[in-house]
């Protein structure tokens, strides 16, 4: 079974997306994967997000597909359901974090501050989402929180405000395992089709990722 946040740390990227139909499913998949993005993060912030990843799931397997915005136990099961692989959330909930720890499934919640890191520490989670990371403070204030944290082994992937300009300030920390990348597949490339754009931004930030990864070690 491969597991799909160790994908994600290799890649250094994560598109993070919301997808209005799930007629476009098949094609989103198959602009990733030919962007050599074999990953994707179906957001739970549109009523097809659920149908989307059940398709994804049956029709495109090679994609390791998951959820994110889980911000109820129900949408958590929802995902399970449709066939997730993993799953994300913008904050810290301790009974969805129970619930998918139950389930085996692998489940990053989001953090902001000290307070939810030592939340995500008690309960023995490796990688969580900072987020707003921009918002937040931007890289320094990661690098600042996380350090007490650091001994710990915990990990993060940024998302909000990260693009493929600025995407070297965050991956050059040692901590981050990947960035969320909402830049890569927006609602307004995929309302319109623009597969092949998907595809260039997608082979791109890998590129980026990777040059990056090569440069800092």
């Amino acid at each position: 079974m491969i597991a799909p946040f160790d994908t994600a740390a290799t890649l250094g990227v994560v598109p993070v997306i919301a997808i209005e139909r799930s007629s476009d499913a098949v094609a989103l998949a198959d602009a990733l994967l030919e962007g050599g993005l074999p990953l994707a993060e179906i957001t739970f912030r549109t009523e097809a997000a659920a149908e989307v990843i059940a398709i994804m799931a049956e029709k495109r397997p090679e994609l390791l597909v998951g959820a994110g915005t889980i911000l109820t136990p129900d949408a958590l099961r929802a995902a399970i359901s449709a066939g997730a692989r993993f799953g994300l959330a913008p904050g810290f909930d301790a009974e969805i974090v129970a619930a998918a720890k139950a389930k085996d499934f692998p489940f990053a919640p989001g953090i902001m501050t000290p307070s939810d890191l030592t939340a995500v520490s008690r309960n023995g989670l490796k990688l969580a989402k900072f987020f707003p990371a921009k918002a937040a403070g931007g890289p320094s204030m990661l690098e600042a929180i996380s350090a007490p944290f650091a001994h710990l082994g915990t990990r993060f992937v940024p998302t909000g405000g990260v693009s493929l300009d600025n995407m070297h300030e965050w991956l050059k920390l040692g901590a981050v395992a990947a960035v969320g990348g909402t830049w890569i597949a927006t609602k307004a490339d995929i309302g319109e089709g623009r597969w092949a754009d998907i595809t260039a931004k997608a082979r791109a930030a890998v590129a980026r990722a990777k040059e990056i990864r090569e440069v800092t070690r």
